[in-house]
């Protein structure tokens, strides 16, 4: 086994196992439900953005272990950022799972979310990892709900996410 995969492993157990930023924001000005109906993945995100800002974020729901440590990671990388920033992570998140952004090859601003670049290697995981980004991206659009059906990631079985 390679590094890169024991880590991503590792990441994947750590952040299920005990997910950072879990529950309902109380005091969320931006809300938005993900859903993944191939694997099941059902998520609801709350945000709190104030002056442009993700002042906190929080996420729940029932998913599998990839959707779950995704979310996890997404929720820590974008508490504090600008919704300009965080749409940066979202499309550079999104290109790194399809395979149009090689972390290796590319400037990017994803540091610890490469662990993730591997999920490109296995399509029919794609739409679990970018499922919370994606539920993220239709919140600060004021959609109250996404689905990875139909969706128009290319490399994606089944649609985008």
């Amino acid at each position: 086994m390679n590094v890169t995969k024991a880590l991503y492993q590792e990441v994947i157990l750590e952040h299920n196992k005990k997910p950072r930023n879990y529950g309902q924001l109380e005091t969320a000005n931006l809300r938005s439900e993900g859903v993944n109906p191939l694997c099941g993945d059902h998520i609801q995100l709350t945000v709190d953005v104030r002056d442009e800002a993700i002042a906190d974020i929080k996420f729940e729901g029932h998913s599998c272990a990839i959707c779950k440590a995704s979310a996890s990671m997404m929720t820590t990388n974008v508490k504090g950022k600008t919704v300009k920033e965080a749409e940066t992570l979202i499309q550079e998140f999104r290109d790194m799972t399809t395979g149009r952004l090689d972390p290796q090859a590319s400037e990017h601003h994803l540091g610890r979310l490469t662990v993730f670049s591997g999920i490109a290697g296995l399509p029919s995981r794609v739409k679990c990892a970018v499922l919370p980004w994606h539920t993220l991206h239709a919140a600060f659009a004021n959609q109250d709900s996404v689905s990875t059906e139909g969706a128009a990631d290319e490399g994606v079985p089944g649609g985008n996410a």
